[in-house]
């Protein structure tokens, strides 16, 4: 595993998940939200992001964590290695309150103060699991066989992935 990819909903864990395989595998870390974020929640152009991913993939490895679906296609080429948070809606939305109300961002936002709005809360408990987690399951059931695919669903199940990790 030297070029990683972590997906899931807001709230499954990707950036903590990241940060702790990174410090494990000794792999740079790539929080796709703060690439993609500019001050006060002002989103990146779509064609500048994408063109900023692709050099961010050219690298030897890394460990890269985020769903943004204009990108999905060239990070999942580019990976060896796709990990799928599945955690259900319920401890996703938990999760994002919990992080909220302690202000304890993992992947930490230049001049982002960490929100829960509507959409947010709608695109976690309806769009994520209807839409974005069925077209997940299908893009990684493509490639299946030409790369390492790990769904996670539990902590247990993190815990022992990750315990079962060693430096390359």
């Amino acid at each position: 595993m030297k070029k990683v990819i972590i997906i899931g909903s807001c709230g499954a864990g990707k950036s903590t998940f990241a940060k702790k395989l990174a410090e494990c595998m000794g792999l740079e870390i790539i929080h796709l939200d703060q690439e993609y974020w500019k001050p006060n929640w002002v989103r990146t152009d779509s064609n500048i992001f994408r063109e900023k991913v692709k050099g961010l993939l050219r690298k030897d490895s890394w460990i890269m964590d985020g769903n943004y679906r204009s990108t999905m296609d060239i990070r999942i080429a580019k990976s060896d290695t796709i990990i799928f948070l599945d955690f259900s809606r319920w401890i996703c939305l938990y999760r994002i309150l919990k992080r909220r109300l302690r202000n304890n961002r993992v992947d930490t936002l230049n001049c982002c103060n960490e929100q829960i709005t509507y959409e947010l809360i709608k695109w976690i408990i309806w769009t994520f699991p209807s839409t974005n987690r069925k077209e997940i399951l299908s893009k990684i059931n493509k490639v299946k066989d030409r790369k390492k695919v790990v769904i996670l669903k539990s902590n247990k199940q993190m815990e022992e992935f990750l315990s079962s990790c060693t430096k390359k």
